[in-house]
């Protein structure tokens, strides 16, 4: 029995009476630098089943939070005291309210009832949090803590999912209460009716050039298997938003690409060239991986939620309701391939996979990004994970790096913010210990948060953290470039990577030549423990693949190329990998 059972006739302090809730809810970790307005909830804390897990700065507590709800599904929890430790985890807020990640923050608050020290620390912090929120709230009585407490988690957790703050004053949580837990329950999503999904189906039957598009929602959800299926039975060719990516394996014959940019790449004349795009889990949120225009290609919507109605986004049918089911229904009612030509899709595939294969050993030194997204795929397994910081590379592991898993490539585009990317894979370590996990992050992402390699060395964490030095912010360097502007402002110093990991107790590695980032790779992995690596990258490329190449690129003719071999699903996988659906040829 828990140390915070209790019935409605005895009294209960409310700071016990939040963490035994919390424990209902099923809560593993609270990520937190707490203050002395959340001392109560600490000490409840310190008897219960839930780990505390001590961050050293208020944003890698909640982007680890973020990102175990991105991850399980279930919301993560932070906390931190008024004022400044309140307003540090704004930026985290925003993450996970436009990334749709289940958070829920705790902020404590100076006494509500009486108190004597005016107006010291003291902001709305509730009002602050309002727009960036699905639920921002003070609790002012412990006795509405069950209630609040159950209502913060559905609202977090419930499609599309996001951020909710709860602010706790210190005279609110030292007082008694008289309420009992409450429990949560199951919740089901509705299922999509006949009548559109009849639509939809005549809508795809009629097209002669479909397409199906995988979002971050579909990731999200854990759809593969009825993703892969739909694929498998309808051969429909799919490409997906890099939040989407590996909700159906890419190594498949019928995927065309990510959209890395919004318009001008290779895979935006297959896009161009479509008639209908069966868009899956997608949002406008994310950065848009196509424009939708009057007269051009129609869309259906194929969501939990109906769609957010944007200039360049306007779907002509909405299918609502479970995505899965709403899958599978809608397979079933096609019953089978369909009959249209493939020709086409099939030759821009072929020339994305040439352009994005092209530099994968070269052997330049500092290492180009093509050979540094190359050399990353081949340590990393089916079911491991990278977790992206934000940058220019950011784009070329979206292109070049194939996911063959959902969520093995944690990166954000929808707030796409700096410092995220470090704590991120120190979660996906904690959860996954037997899958490699390795950070990405640019010189100047990494240091945004570089603190928290203390946090992972403490918690005894298998990771690598790969830097991608350049000494300069380098994603504005190239955008003031190709601007006109003046090469300016942007460049900076660096510590000494190596030595400053070793400060920190974990391993540091600097690589000198091309030819030995796998090797170093391979051997943190198998080291175990935390890595930080220094890899000196050239982004002269920048310029001549994603400006000039593209620029140059016209897409191609319509001509007859030979149609798509027949293909199936193979399901791969072990005990340390979730099921893989491996697409082979017959």
């Amino acid at each position: 029995m828990s140390a915070f059972d209790q019935t409605a006739s005895s009294f209960t302090k409310a700071s016990d009476l939040l963490v035994a809730a919390l424990e209902a809810e099923g809560v593993e970790y609270i990520f937190a630098v707490p203050g002395e307005e959340n001392l109560d909830v600490l000490e409840s804390l310190r008897t219960s089943k839930i780990e505390l897990v001590l961050t050293r700065h208020e944003q890698g507590a909640a982007f680890m939070a973020a990102t175990y709800g991105r991850l399980t599904g279930k919301a993560g929890v932070c906390m931190a005291t008024l004022g400044p430790g309140a307003t540090n985890f704004a930026t985290p807020a925003a993450y996970a309210h436009l990334g749709g990640m289940p958070l829920v923050m705790i902020t404590g608050q100076k006494p509500i009832k009486k108190s004597k020290q005016g107006q010291f620390q003291i902001i709305d912090v509730v009002g602050l949090f309002d727009p960036i929120c699905k639920m921002s709230k003070q609790i002012v009585h412990g006795n509405t803590i069950p209630s609040l407490i159950r209502e913060a988690f559905r609202v977090a957790q419930e499609e599309r999912p996001g951020a909710v703050l709860l602010e706790l004053p210190e005279d609110i949580a030292a007082e008694d209460t008289t309420e009992p837990v409450l429990q949560p329950h199951p919740r089901y999503y509705a299922v999509a009716g006949d009548t559109v999904l009849n639509e939809a189906a005549e809508m795809i039957r009629s097209a002669k050039m479909p397409l199906l598009l995988l979002g971050a929602g579909a990731n999200r959800k854990h759809a593969r298997s009825a993703l892969s299926q739909f694929v498998n039975d309808t051969q429909i060719p799919f490409f997906d938003t890099q939040m989407g990516k590996g909700v159906v394996d890419e190594r498949s014959d019928l995927f065309l690409g990510t959209a890395a940019l919004s318009d001008g790449d290779y895979l935006h004349c297959a896009i161009e060239r479509a008639d209908l795009i069966i868009n899956v889990g997608h949002d406008v949120v994310e950065k848009p991986p196509f424009f939708m225009k009057e007269g051009g290609t129609k869309v259906i919507h194929v969501n939990y939620k109906a769609a957010q109605v944007d200039q360049v986004y306007f779907p002509q049918v909405e299918v609502v309701g479970d995505l899965a089911q709403s899958i599978e229904r809608l397979g079933d009612k096609l019953g089978g391939p369909l009959d249209f030509d493939r020709s086409y899709f099939e030759r821009v595939k072929q020339e994305t996979d040439v352009h994005i294969s092209a530099g994968a050993d070269d052997p330049r030194f500092p290492v180009i990004p093509q050979r540094f997204v190359a050399d990353t795929r081949k340590v990393m397994r089916d079911c491991d994970i990278i977790a992206l910081d934000n940058g220019i590379y950011k784009i070329w592991y979206a292109r070049n790096y194939q996911a063959y898993q959902p969520n093995t490539v944690l990166l954000d585009n929808a707030l796409a913010t700096m410092g995220a990317g470090l704590p991120s894979a120190m979660m996906a370590a904690k959860l996954y210990p037997d899958r490699r996990v390795m950070a990405i992050c640019g010189d100047g992402g990494f240091m945004m948060n570089s603190q928290e390699v203390e946090t992972a060395v403490r918690l005894g964490l298998n990771l690598v953290v790969t830097v991608l030095n350049d000494s300069s912010y380098g994603m504005i360097r190239w955008k003031q470039s190709h601007a006109g502007f003046e090469d300016w402002g942007l460049e900076f110093k660096n510590p000494d990577f190596v030595q400053y990991a070793r400060s920190y107790g974990a391993t540091g590695h600097r690589v000198e030549r091309t030819k030995d980032l796998v090797p170093t790779f391979e051997q943190a992995f198998a080291a175990g423990g935390v890595h930080l690596i220094d890899v000196p990258v050239d982004y002269s490329e920048n310029q001549r693949v994603l400006i000039d190449e593209l620029a140059e690129k016209v897409c191609l003719i319509w001509s007859v190329f030979p149609k798509l071999v027949r293909a199936t699903w193979l399901e791969v996988g072990g005990a340390e990998c979730d099921r893989s659906f491996l697409y082979i040829v017959d």
